[in-house]
């Protein structure tokens, strides 16, 4: 209740009033004091007292209020946030709730940032701290990601140490050579460490990630690396630097190479004019331009002569995830859609320069607002859908060279393109017919290229894949008839109800024009009819109320979620929200809302609550609930608090040997449950790392039932339309043959080989270009006897040579091609914990011929 309604109700009590107005002259601020109760109070026993002890009684009481308001009045907390100078001694703790260390001017603030897909782990970094999306501007790659609880503190002896929460050490600035007096926070954003003269000890300016600010320069053989997604910031594959000669470029690791620097793509060349002259950095000058700087003292600007001006604006120069080095420029009296906005950007087209490799393997670069932008071709699609830039694996099978096959191909002809690596033979002089046959008639050719009277063939994988009008060139891609798959696919029974429907119409005409009392027939039986179909159609949901199963209502898990805010991953049938629910107390969990525009969405909330609510074992991941109202229909299950297996096993610090031994062992352990000890065989059918969640103690949890194909115990097979992810499919989906639970131990070797090598099954990035396939990789090591080379650099792993050899050839078993070679989960799960002996698999090198 307002004060002034208060007052208003108080106003005709005259002995209350005079107090009352001296209260609101005292206290109007105190909002917290309850009104009512000093009414309350001060009309007690007043009619009992006399006038003196009205007047004692009352000051008692006032002077009691004005007590109460001291003890209870809500002090206000002033924030801890430290301002420019930092001393020996301060700390900041990975946490929401920290408060940065901010520059001066407020510009910059120095601290921890919560990861936007995973609010447990944060980055160590500078900010823009006075702008809406707070951009980083400086981060420390080696600790990332940094778990929440984590302490970094202001040492004297080592400057900044960083320690997670059970006190083991993530980091220490370099170069700490004498002691530490203070830290600042400039208005520059340059975070330094100060000797007892205030000379500078370290600074991050010398030590950049992906950023450059105005007044900051990289020195020769200085560099700034990339991110790999904008939200991820592990190493990327581009480089920024200054190289020997004193020229700017930009290079990157090639997608078939580990070697840094193996591609240029951009050379400012301000070097080559006159050697004797050579730049030596690159400078961001305070009035905001790019320049080569040069021995004699010259400039040459990198950037174009009018921008607009940095005392109205924010500067900030990036290599982007892309590739693109980036000048971008936000402004400083900014309002809701400011946006950073690019100033100048390098190469002028990235997709153009060979050696850029800005999209994944069979992947085509096309230029878009000056960015970058990566598509499969058609009969290709993301290996990650969630990466864009990613690799494209093709959606059939390659030619096996079986005498004859050919028959079963053709080609498509797609215009403009070119992969200009990878050719292994070259035609010339050839014709546009000649190419496409010689390609067609050769088993190893997966395209060909025609341009200007000659053809070049390849296999795949191919990379650098461009885009553009001015190449003149034509690609024939080699696909197996019957597997091109349409862009925009039509659905042949949504033509069938309309041709149904037009026979029910006629023969409904007919009856309706025939008597009254056929009329009332056919709009009884109509009518039984409509109510049978519409009773088939509500959600088959009571399976699930006899498995303990919370029914929530849309409402509850809509304020649970804070109306679906915070994502935490995304899928085909739907997105995942962190949410709030009140069981037991505040139990975190994860939303799944399920997206009823997609195919098969229906079929997934059904055999999601039906199968998921009766099966419980410590590595899948618990189903708490379910909604089902109207046309909402969301799952509700338990938060996993780590991150996927996806995201912890190839993210820039590798998991050690031992961990990933009790992962295999969790994954392949929940497996054999759901194939062999529920009520009801369960075939997962999408089995893939990003569907391996783990807790808070890093036990695997299988998690997304959604493509799960059920078998009662008395099957033994059973026939269905493709399910999984490319790259993890049993060959038997491609052939029309009869599905078993084999499909998911196939899948799961591939899960195994890419946990024993920390490696993604189609990414070489890591290793030499000859293999870029895991599973040919490792097939190779395995009969060559170098094992070793799958773990390099693994001490761990290496010193238990003997269950390194063991999981390997447990997982060359997973991936035989014949399905019958492969053991059941119960066979590998015993092989693996050496329970049961494993014998030598056969070559492996026919898996990947046909498949």
């Amino acid at each position: 209740m307002s004060i002034f309604l208060v007052l208003q109700k108080v106003k005709q009590e005259k002995s209350m009033d005079q107090q009352f107005q001296l209260f609101q002259t005292n206290s109007i601020h105190q909002k917290h004091m309850s009104l009512i109760q000093w009414r309350k109070v001060m009309k007690c026993n007043n009619k009992a007292l006399s006038c003196e002890q009205r007047k004692i009684t009352a000051m008692a009481q006032f002077l009691l209020l004005i007590i109460t308001l001291i003890i209870l009045f809500p002090f206000p907390v002033f924030s801890q946030t430290t301002t420019g100078n930092i001393a020996v001694g301060s700390s900041l703790t990975a946490s929401e709730s920290s408060n940065p260390w901010l520059s001066p001017s407020g510009d910059f603030a120095f601290g921890f940032q919560p990861l936007q897909n995973n609010t447990n782990l944060f980055v160590l970094a500078i900010w823009f701290a006075s702008i809406p999306d707070r951009t980083i501007v400086w981060f420390e790659r080696r600790s990332y990601p940094v778990p929440r609880g984590s302490i970094l503190s202001l040492d004297g002896a080592d400057g900044l140490v960083l320690r997670d929460p059970q006190g083991r050490h993530l980091y220490t600035t370099d170069g700490i050579s004498d002691r530490v007096a203070s830290g600042f926070m400039n208005d520059t954003g340059n975070f330094v460490l100060l000797r007892s003269d205030s000379t500078y000890l370290w600074q991050s300016f010398g030590s950049p990630a992906d950023t450059i600010l105005p007044t900051q320069s990289i020195e020769v053989n200085g560099q700034l690396i990339s991110r790999k997604t904008p939200t991820n910031f592990s190493q990327g594959r581009f480089y920024a630097r200054v190289n020997g000669a004193g020229d700017f470029v930009l290079s990157m690791k090639t997608l078939d190479s580990n070697v840094d620097f193996a591609a240029e793509y951009y050379n400012s060349r301000t070097s080559d004019r006159n050697s004797s002259n050579p730049g030596y950095q690159l400078a961001f000058n305070e009035s905001g331009s790019i320049a080569v700087m040069m021995r004699d003292g010259e400039q040459q600007s990198l950037t174009s002569s009018s921008f607009p001006s940095v005392s109205d604006n924010y500067y900030r120069a990036t290599i982007d995830f892309d590739g693109v080095f980036t000048q971008y420029y936000f402004p400083r009296n900014f309002n809701s859609s400011s946006r950073w906005t690019a100033a100048n950007s390098w190469p002028d087209n990235i997709c153009s320069e060979i050696g850029s490799g800005a999209c994944g393997y069979n992947s085509v670069c096309s230029l878009e607002n000056s960015r970058p932008v990566c598509r499969c071709p058609q009969g290709f699609s993301l290996a990650d859908p969630n990466d864009a830039y990613g690799n494209c694996n093709p959606n059939f099978l390659q030619s096996s060279c079986v005498q004859g096959e050919t028959d079963g191909y053709e080609m498509l002809e797609i215009f403009n393109t070119d992969w200009p690596h990878g050719d292994y033979e070259a035609i010339n002089p050839s014709t546009a017919d000649e190419c496409r046959n010689a390609c067609m008639n050769d088993c190893f050719c997966a395209t060909s290229i025609y341009r200007s009277r000659s053809c070049w063939k390849k296999k795949l994988p191919l990379f650098n894949g461009r885009l553009d009008t001015s190449l003149g060139a034509t690609a024939f891609l080699k696909f197996r008839k019957g597997d091109v798959p349409i862009v925009n696919p039509s659905r042949p029974s949504a033509d069938r109800p309309k041709n149904d429907r037009k026979g029910l119409v006629i023969v409904g005409s007919v009856l309706l024009g025939s008597s009254a009392f056929v009329n009332i027939l056919f709009i009884s039986a109509a009518c039984i009819g409509f109510f049978l179909i519409y009773s088939k159609k509500l959600p088959a949901v009571n399976p699930a109320h006899e498995t303990n199963l919370r029914c929530f209502s849309y409402r509850e898990l809509v304020q649970a979620t804070d109306d679906f805010k915070e994502e935490v991953g995304r899928g085909a049938f739907g997105i995942v929200y962190k949410g709030v629910v009140p069981i037991g107390g505040e139990r975190v969990v994860a939303v799944k809302k399920l997206n009823k525009g997609a195919q098969d969405s229906d079929k997934e909330f059904r055999t999601e609550v039906n199968v998921i609510g009766q099966v419980h074992h410590k590595n899948l991941v618990p189903l708490i609930g379910f909604c089902d109202e109207g046309h909402h229909q969301l799952l509700v299950y338990e938060y996993m608090s780590n991150e996927t297996l996806a995201g912890f096993l190839f993210g820039d610090m590798k998991p050690s040997w031992s961990q990933r031994t009790q992962i295999a062992l969790g994954v392949a352990r929940g497996l054999t449950y759901l194939h062999e000890e529920c009520s009801l065989q369960i075939i997962h059918c999408d089995i893939k790392p990003q569907n391996i969640l783990l807790d808070e103690y890093l036990n695997a949890r299988i998690s997304d039932f959604g493509l799960a194909k059920l078998l009662m115990m008395n099957q033994s097979n059973t026939l269905t339309n493709i399910r999984g992810t490319k790259g993890y499919v049993a060959p038997e989906w491609f052939r029309n043959m009869k599905i078993t639970a084999k499909v998911d131990v196939y899948s799961f070797g591939v899960l195994l080989l890419e946990i024993v090598c920390c490696r993604k099954s189609v990414e070489s990035m890591e290793f030499d270009g000859e293999n870029p396939i895991l599973t040919d990789w490792v097939g190779d090591c395995f009969v060559e006897g170098r094992l070793d080379a799958l773990v390099e650099n693994d001490a761990e792993a290496l010193s238990n040579g003997e269950t390194l050899e063991r999981y390997v050839r447990v997982g060359i078993w997973c991936i035989q091609e014949d399905a019958s070679l492969r053991p059941t989960m119960r066979k590998a799960f015993q092989m693996l914990e050496g329970s049961v002996e494993v014998g030598v698999p056969p070559c492996p090198y026919p898996i990947n011929s046909t498949v």
